[in-house]
């Protein structure tokens, strides 16, 4: 493949341990959107603009703008519109779920190390080494800056070997508000998420076939 990648990391479910807490996930799901090429990035970009202005904010306009597609707040019925916007669109999904009732009490501990490292087995299932030009990471801005600067030392360090000596790697945390594509890779890893935490598989068939990876991490026994 040719032209710059594009992976737009996001996650669903969540790290906490307390089994006492009220609404705790038993699952953490992290998945990448892989999009090689500016000319698909843009019209995965597109597919949710349409969506948004077409579906969530119809004429006339409603007197709250809904400025972002989140999964858990979108309906069936417009997840499939979005994906019929990108028929005939290359890309892959690539996704990690972690089984958290079988992770060990001192990762459990460790939330920062343990989402540090699903994330890098998941970039391990891309084929990095076939990138020609540049791989442009992008993460929804959660982190605080210490955590940041962490989480991209530790990534940039393990994909070195990887990666091509001519190809720029560039990790960048931002307001999924403001991109598109990490509202698409929330509406795919909540699918995925969903297939594992509720046996849920509706939204997961629609999408499937673009799956390139999807592994549960510590299975049941």
């Amino acid at each position: 493949m040719t032209g710059p990648w594009f992976l737009y990391l996001d996650e669903s479910g969540d790290l906490g341990f307390n089994p006492d807490k009220p609404g705790r996930s038993r699952h953490f799901t992290i998945c990448i959107l892989a999009i090689s090429t500016t000319t698909r990035n843009r019209t995965v970009a597109s597919a949710v603009k349409k969506t948004l202005a077409r579906k969530l904010n119809p004429k006339p306009k409603r007197r709250r703008l809904v400025k972002e597609i989140k999964a858990t707040a979108t309906s069936f019925e417009v997840k499939e519109y979005f994906f019929r916007q990108l028929s005939g669109v290359r890309f892959g999904l690539y996704a990690l779920t972690l089984n958290k009732d079988r992770l060990y009490p001192e990762l459990q501990r460790q939330k920062d190390r343990t989402y540090n490292y699903l994330a890098r087995l998941i970039l391990d299932q891309l084929p990095l080494e076939n990138a020609s030009e540049a791989v442009n990471l992008v993460l929804d801005k959660r982190k605080n800056r210490k955590e940041r600067q962490e989480f991209n030392a530790y990534i940039q360090k393990e994909l070195a070997s990887r990666l091509p000596p001519k190809v720029m790697f560039r990790i960048t945390h931002e307001d999924s508000v403001n991109n598109h594509c990490l509202q698409a890779a929330d509406l795919f890893s909540w699918g995925i998420f969903r297939k594992y935490e509720r046996e849920d598989n509706g939204w997961y068939e629609v999408f499937q076939g673009k799956v390139r990876y999807d592994s549960l991490y510590l299975p049941p026994k």
